[in-house]
């Protein structure tokens, strides 16, 4: 079983910056997909950024040039680098996985609040 745990969150002002990490209890080598999701209260979940096993990486519009994904194969951890944070950021931030099957696996979300 894949269990993910996400740390990070937290309240920040605006223009400051945040840096989420989800810990996966298994070897994230090999995923078709890892990625970060947010929800915000009353919309959908959409994804902030995300890059397959192929290479190729994606973000969304709004956190382009601002946010930045990486991860540590050795330490099992993706990461999801926050800079200039608005307040229409804040939102509930979930680790996604995606495995060669297809199969989907969640963490259970880290606030991030942008308010002065």
């Amino acid at each position: 079983q894949v269990q993910l745990v996400e740390s990070g969150g937290g309240l920040v002002q605006p223009g400051g910056s945040l840096r989420l990490s989800c810990a996966a209890s298994v070897s994230i080598f090999g995923f078709d997909f890892m990625g970060w999701y947010r929800q915000a209260p009353e919309k959908q979940r959409e994804l902030v950024a995300g890059f397959s096993n192929s290479g190729s990486t994606n973000y969304a519009d709004s956190v382009s040039g601002r946010f930045t994904i990486s991860k540590d194969n050795a330490k099992n951890t993706v990461y999801l680098q926050m800079n200039s944070l608005k307040p229409e950021d804040t939102a509930v931030y979930y680790c996604n996985l995606e495995d060669l099957v297809g199969r989907n696996y969640w963490g259970q979300g880290t606030q991030v609040t942008v308010s002065s």
